[in-house]
Parts: structure tokens; sequence; C-alpha cells
């Protein structure tokens, strides 16, 4: 390597590790401020007039007859931010599928409070400010969810994952009934064709959801057309944006089309070429589903392109001469800064406490009322909804322009408050996490069922379900580690049965501990593994005999309340750590978060601090 390569290699590392934090959600919130910021810096430099020109600038799109003629400022709120609201769908679609608004026990208390947020907020804006903009009340029920968890990151516990999951939960009813607001409030002068023409497109996107199409293509097809039509209607393209999102199917990945995958994959590695490389692609694709692939292309264009033109080209408003003045005489601009502000703060700490006070549901494991309080201080922050609102309630410039500033007073204001809030919680509260617990709970012991010696300088420990299709016995994981670390790792498992899910899981860990009480828990653990769709009584019986077991021994164990007991105590011991699904690993005692496949474990068992903690146990 020569010694002009060096710089250009750091410098190319900078910018990956750049990009990545842009990435993030803390990286997206502080590059909205700092968009946010230029927008008003322009708007109020001697070259205000070309940032107001721009936004301008005509643009027109003709298809046939069809033609389509705005200016760039109603192309990016009318047709860019439309990506921004698809996203939106897709994620409220994914939570109701497969995230946190599937279990209604789990989901109560964010959905009552998410509505406390939102009526509250108008009522408080009508309050101060109806009378002079009654228009207006939509502008404070929206919360910007990428500004709202991007500053949780910053501001809030170290650890704060459920906390996250709480408010984003939150969010998803605030912004439901946000996108319903703007697409029917804020409509007029409907073309009832072009709406059919609309409403026929959604039809046919559900239809294409339920035929099982798996391929990207024909949604997206299917996703223009609706926006054309709604544009031509009146009705505000928002609406559709969350519609089609919402029609967008969502599932976990099926462990057929995932083993299918495997399958090509190696057919691709025996025999490269263009084309088995191109049904890699498609078998890869065809196991995770159509919301989430999309999900994953967008979300980074929509965090570190959408939304910072957005704010670019509505975030800047002069206020040179008497424009501050009026603005903060203006009873728009304190309507707004109490609506967001307060009503957000008290709308969503009066929903939680009452729901939770009347026994609809409960808090996340591991948050606390501090941790809510903080969550929904920070929900305060409208930006990106409320300025759209904005541009469509409020026809009067003074009043857009009061408006505007008392949104961005609202979101320093919910920041302020949000640090407080938090900060109180720390110190007088004790709450230092948000979060799951993230130490094994008991610690490994004699009793555990483990492979590698005791003082092994690597130990990981993995929680199971005999169901489960993505353990590691079940993808060949575990034997990754074993291969890669040999003497050097001790591998332990623990039973955490997912009976909701897998009807036959807790009647397979007892068959385990039968076998294990003959010295064959191993034996019996790789057999359930190998046919995890045959798991009847007879077949666990079938197995038994398979594996030379002592029938009579083994249905006497079976039939023992000890083995099921013993069972529970794991299940207690994985809630007591922080496992709540499975695989869970736990890596020298300490939860591992996100993916868990055989190169990111021996990554992080061989990280710094994990190997240090290992030479110092060893």
């Amino acid at each position: 390597m020569s010694a002009t390569d060096a710089p250009d290699r750091r410098l190319t590392a900078w910018a990956d590790a750049a990009i990545e934090k842009l990435r993030s959600e803390s990286g997206s919130a502080l590059l909205l401020v700092a968009i946010s910021l230029i927008a008003l810096l322009w708007a109020n430099s001697p070259f205000s007039d070309a940032y107001f020109h721009l936004w301008e600038t005509p643009i027109s799109v003709d298809i046939g007859d069809l033609r389509f003629d705005m200016s760039l400022h109603h192309w990016i709120n009318d047709g860019l931010m439309v990506i921004f609201f698809f996203l939106i769908g897709l994620e409220v679609r994914q939570e109701f599928a497969v995230g946190s608004l599937r279990d209604r026990s789990k989901a109560m208390v964010p959905l009552i409070a998410g509505l406390a947020g939102v009526v509250l907020p108008a009522l408080i804006y009508l309050a101060v400010a109806g009378r002079e903009a009654p228009s207006g009340w939509g502008i404070v029920v929206g919360t910007d969810t990428a500004f709202l968890l991007g500053m949780l990151a910053i501001l809030g516990p170290r650890m704060s994952n459920q906390l996250r999951v709480f408010l984003l939960t939150l969010t998803v009813v605030d912004d439901f009934l946000a996108v319903a607001i703007i697409g029917t409030v804020y409509t007029e002068d409907l073309d009832y064709g072009a709406l059919a023409i609309a409403l026929l497109g959604l039809v046919m996107l559900w239809l294409l959801g339920r035929s099982g199409q798996w391929r990207s293509g024909p949604y997206i097809v299917l996703i223009v057309v609706i926006w054309g039509a709604t544009i031509t209607s009146g009705v505000h393209p928002s609406l559709a944006g969350m519609a089609a999102g919402l029609l967008i199917p969502s599932a976990d990945p099926d462990r057929a089309n995932v083993v299918e995958a495997k399958h090509l994959f190696r057919d691709y590695w025996q025999a490269p070429a263009a084309g088995a490389a191109r049904i890699v692609t498609s078998g890869v694709r065809r196991s995770i589903s159509v919301n989430e692939r999309m999900h994953e292309s967008l979300r980074g264009m929509v965090s570190l392109v959408v939304v910072p033109i957005f704010a670019l080209a509505n975030a800047g408003i002069d206020l040179r001469g008497d424009g501050l003045t009026d603005a903060l005489t203006s009873p728009i601009t304190w309507g707004v800064v109490a609506g967001l502000v307060l009503g957000k703060f008290l709308g969503i700490t009066a929903g939680t406490w009452l729901s939770v006070r009347l026994g609809l549901g409960r808090l996340p494991d591991g948050v606390g009322r501090g941790s809510v309080l903080g969550g929904a201080a920070l929900s305060g922050i409208g930006f990106t909804m409320a300025l759209l609102i904005i541009s469509l309630a409020l026809d009067d410039e003074r009043q857009a322009k009061a408006a505007t500033v008392g949104v961005l007073i609202a979101m320093v204001l919910s920041l302020l408050l949000g640090w407080l809030v938090f900060r109180f919680a720390r110190v007088r509260m004790g709450e230092t996490s948000a979060d799951l617990p993230m130490t094994l709970t008991p610690a490994v012991h004699g009793g555990d069922h483990a492979i590698g010696e005791p003082d092994a300088p690597y130990t990981v420990v993995e929680y199971l379900d005999f169901e489960c299709p993505f353990c590691a016995r079940a993808t060949g994981m575990g034997r990754d580690l074993q291969e890669h670390f040999g003497d050097d790792i001790r591998y332990v498992v623990r039973h955490l049965p997912l009976e909701d899910v897998h009807p036959h899981a807790f009647r397979a860990a007892i068959a385990a501990e039968a076998a294990a009480q003959q010295g064959a828990f191993w034996h019996m653990h790789d057999m359930l593994f190998t046919h995890q769709d045959h798991q009847e009584p007879e077949d666990l019986r079938r197995y038994a005999e398979e594996i030379g077991l002592d029938l009579a021994r083994y249905d006497a164990a079976v039939a023992d309340p000890e083995l099921a007991e013993l069972i529970r105590r794991h299940e207690r011991s994985a809630h007591d750590s922080g496992a709540r699904g499975t695989p869970t690993f736990f890596l020298n005692g300490i939860r591992h978060r996100g993916p868990h496949d055989a190169r990111t474990l021996i990554a992080a068992l061989e990280s710094t601090e994990l190997a240090s903690a290992s030479r110092r146990r060893s």
C-alpha cells in the first residue's frame, strides 16, 4: 500500500462511519435540526428571494391527456412526502402483523395514551387560538416519530428499548389519526371519478396481497396509479400513501422459504453463474415479506432524503421586520405551543395512568413512570406532521408563519422538558434504564445442560424452543460456534417454550428432560430439532425408543410434575434475564441484542469487552 493510499482509506472509513451515524435514529434527528436551521438562515439572509422562488418553480409532467402541473413545493408536499406516509403505513401493518399491536394486552396502554395525546392537544389549541384560526387544530395532533425516537436515543436512558417500543406503538396511533385528519378534514372539491379509480386501486392492492404475490413490482405499479388518481381526486395523497402501506402484507419469515433459499445458494456456490445468481436473489427475497423488504429499502431514503428535503422546503420562514414580533404576539403561536407541549405531555400521561389504573393493560417490563413522563414530553415535537398540516390548514401567510414559529418553539420546549424529566427520573427515581434485564439470572450452574469445559473462556447460553425454526441447532449456528472456538467455548441451553405459537414445545421440553434422567439429553435435543414438524406424544415416545431409552422410566419421568416445574423455573429464569423469545443468547452472562447469526455472535464474543471479561474470569 502506497503512502497516498492511507489517507484515502481513512477518508473512506470516516465517510462510511458518518453515513452510518446519519442512518441511526439520533443521527437522522440531528440532521433534521441542521436542515431546519439552514432553512431558517437562508429564508432570513440576503438570499431569501432565491429560497422562496426556488420552491415556486413550476414543474409539469404530461402522460397522454393527463397533466400534473404543480410547483416544486407541492411536488415535495404532495408527491415526495407520500413515500413518508407510505412508510408509516408499512410500519403500522408490521406492528399489527408481527409487532407490539398483535398482543392486545401490550397494545392497549399505548393505544389509549396515543388517543388521549391527539384529543387533548386539539382541545387546548381551540381554547387558546380557536377564534383566530379554528381550522388549525390539526396542527397539534401529530408527533414526529423520527424526531421523537432520535431525541430519545440522545436524552433518554442508555438502555431504553422497551420505552422505544412503547412510544413507537403510541405514535402509530398518533400518525394514523393525523393522516386520517389530513385526508378528510383538509380535502375540498372532490373528483369522484378519480376517487373511484383510487379506491379500485386499493382494492386491487388488497387482492394482490391476498394472492400471496411476493414481488415488489406489481405493488409499486398499483401504488403509483393510486397516487396519481388521489392527486386528481382532490384528496390529499397522504391518506392514499398510508392506506397503500397498510395493505402491503407483513409476516415473519417462513422457515420453508428460508431453507429453499439456502439450497438455492448452495447451487450457486457449486456452479456460480448469472442465472443461478438471479434465482438465488429471487429466493432470498421470497423468504422475507414484501412489507419488510419495502420498509428496509425506503427507511434510509426517507430519513436521509425525503424528510430533510421537506424540512428545507417548509421550515424556512421570513422573520425579518415585524415577522417575529407578530408571531410572538399571535394566539396561533401560543395555541400551537400549548397544544403540542402541554397537550401531548398531559394527554399521554393521563391516558397511560388511566388505562393502567383501570386494569386495561400494563406498562412494558422495565419501563417506569418517570420514563413514560419523559417520552410524553418528547412527544410534543410535531415538526413534520405539523408543518404539512400548516400548509393545508392556513392559507393566510401571517397565520401560517405564526403557526410555524409555534412548532419550532414547541420543539425546543419539548426537548428541554424531556431532558429535565429524564434527568429527574434518573437522579430522583433511580430509573437508569427503560429496558429488559441484560444479565443472566441465575448464572450458569451444575444443573444446566452444557457442552464444553466449565473453565472455558467463552460461555454461550441459549434459551430455546424445540419448535423454533431459527434456534441454533435448527440453523446449524451452534455447530459453527463450536467449530470456530473449539475447546474455548462452553455451550449451555435452557428451555423457553413459546406455547402461544408452538403448542408442542412444552411437551417436547418435558421429553428432553425425561431423556436427561437417562443421560441422553443431547441425543433427544438433536432428535427433536431434526423432527420439528412431528412432536405429538407418540412421536416423542418413538424418539425415546430410537435413542435407546428405558421406556418405562421415560413414561414415569414424563408424568412426573417435577419436570414440569423444572421447565417453569427455566421460563422464570428467562423472564428475569430479559428473554422474551427464542432464540435468545447470553454471551458470558450478558444478553445479546441484534442479529444472532454465527458470524455476529463470534464477533461479539471476540470483542474487547467480552474478551477482557473472559480473561478475568478464566
